[in-house]
């Protein structure tokens, strides 16, 4: 090759030249810091091949921020709370979302409270000369059976939940009059609603009334609704709250208030989802406020509950034991907790360990951070309950569905406000949670229509629909014909 064309040709032809700027009217920089006018000026960086002399060249967005204070590349910045927000509110409006919430919390809150009833009951099953898992696997028992129903109901349709509904309510009224008569009925703690099965099984009718006053005023208000009936007042009332009454004597007539407390809150429930009007709601609450006043006020046993919300003493003859040492238990807890059977307060100190107080041992072995997940899980159940009321366009599946969250949530709020001595001791038991066969049977059952519910959603049925494997191959399938034959 010649000489003169090996020197004339760029070494780097990648590169065309060296942009710097300089001064207006000043040249272009040589080697030797002297440009051809002999002016000076600023590097500026490589003009590529294909560029225009004068073109500026952009660096990366990674290359710009290197050197600024850190002297390296910036780190990527986490989604600030907007962005999680939003990723949230995107999950939650998923439409399988309120149907694994009602199964997950509902199974989590039942496996933990079974952990409990077995912690909190050892010591009371060997002072009675029981095994130390005799009530344990009561509850055992109790939750096999809770699941077989949770399940029957889960696959049940709405229209054999309704079918159900009037059987359910008979046999409660029957069973609950049967309390009443001597031989038949037992006492416990000094209320008569209990029926002996014979061998260490009793049954209380009163947590399955519960339950037909849900299943029983959806089917009725629904079927009022579709006939536009609703707007008269005395076919929002009769007979709705005539039978819920009836059902409300025979549970103060064994003095169990309260139950009636918690069955007053479903008909007010029922009534606040039927669009009764604020005048008509508020004298139903006024006439119930009443009555709930005059049987407190004539029982002596019933006004020292009151007298012991916020107590931090024991009082002068002993009347707020229960509730001075639920508040001792919370408190040693700390944190943490002292750890599972570690707990000091059911060794006697603290009546009713594993049913009515067993969040107060909760609390003393799995601390605030174990109390706090229960609340986290019932807030949990509770929301999506809500979410399948008013998500629905069937009327029964938004009464029924309103009607058992509005059982679940308050009794829960009742039980956990009296352990923490906000609220008088009502004596009902933690849902899914407390020791008690006859309480967790029908709340399971009301779990499995909740899951019915929302399943039954258009959009989740059609999301569940698509997880099937022959569904979802043949819908791949289908997309693979569709595209085109040069793709693969």
């Amino acid at each position: 090759m010649p000489a003169d064309d090996i020197a004339g040709r760029d070494p780097h032809p990648a590169v065309r030249r060296w942009e710097f700027a300089g001064a207006p009217g000043q040249g272009h920089r040589s080697g030797d810091g002297a440009g051809p006018a002999g002016g000076r000026g600023t590097w500026r960086g490589l003009a590529l091949r294909g560029r225009p002399g004068g073109a500026a060249v952009r660096r990366p967005a990674n290359a710009r921020g290197a050197g600024r204070g850190t002297g390296g590349p910036r780190l990527p910045r986490g989604p600030g709370p907007r962005q999680i927000y939003e990723r949230a509110r995107r999950a939650w409006d998923r439409p399988l979302t309120a149907y694994y919430v009602i199964l997950g919390s509902g199974l989590l809150i039942t496996v933990l409270g079974l952990v409990m009833v077995y912690s909190a009951s050892m010591i009371y099953a060997l002072q009675l000369s029981l095994p130390g898992t005799y009530f344990f696997r009561k509850q055992f028992v109790a939750v096999a059976l809770g699941t077989g129903l949770l399940l029957l109901a889960s696959k049940m349709p709405a229209k054999l939940h309704r079918a159900f509904s009037y059987p359910l309510l008979v046999g409660t009224v029957f069973l609950m009059v049967l309390v009443q008569i001597p031989g038949i009925g037992r006492s416990v703690n000094g209320n008569q609603n209990w029926i002996y099965l014979g061998g260490p099984f009793q049954l209380q009718p009163s947590e399955f009334g519960k339950l037909a006053l849900i299943l029983w005023g959806a089917d009725l208000l629904a079927r009022k609704q579709d006939k536009r009936l609703l707007t008269q007042w005395k076919h929002l009332l009769v007979p709705l709250v005539p039978v819920a009454f009836m059902l409300l004597g025979l549970i103060m007539l064994g003095g169990d208030m309260g139950t009636a407390i918690i069955l007053t809150s479903i008909l007010f429930g029922l009534l606040w989802l039927a669009g009764a009007p604020t005048r008509l709601f508020g004298g139903v609450l006024l006439l119930a406020g009443l009555v709930g006043f005059t049987l407190i006020k004539t029982n002596e046993n019933r006004l020292s509950r009151f007298s012991c919300v916020g107590a931090i003493d024991l009082g002068p003859q002993g009347q707020c034991w229960q509730a001075v040492h639920g508040i001792y238990a919370l408190a040693s807890g700390g944190w943490f907790g002292s750890g599972l059977g570690a707990s000091v307060e059911k060794w006697g100190q603290l009546p009713e360990p594993h049913t009515d107080f067993i969040f107060a041992i909760t609390g003393e072995e799995l601390g605030l951070a174990g109390t706090l997940s229960v609340l986290a899980l019932f807030a949990a159940l509770g929301y999506a309950g809500i979410r399948v009321a008013g998500r629905t366009e069937d009327p029964f599946v938004r009464y029924a569905a309103g009607g058992v969250t509005t059982w679940i949530t308050v009794q829960a709020v009742v039980n956990i406000g009296a352990v923490l001595g906000l609220l008088p001791i009502a004596g009902v038991p933690l849902p899914l949670f407390s020791y008690g066969g006859s309480a967790l049977l029908p709340t399971m059952f009301a779990i499995g229509l909740l899951i019915a519910f929302a399943r039954e959603d258009p959009a989740a049925k059609a999301a569940l629909a698509m997880r099937r494997p022959g569904v979802r191959w043949k819908t791949m399938r289908r997309r693979v014909k569709k595209r085109p034959s040069g793709e693969r």
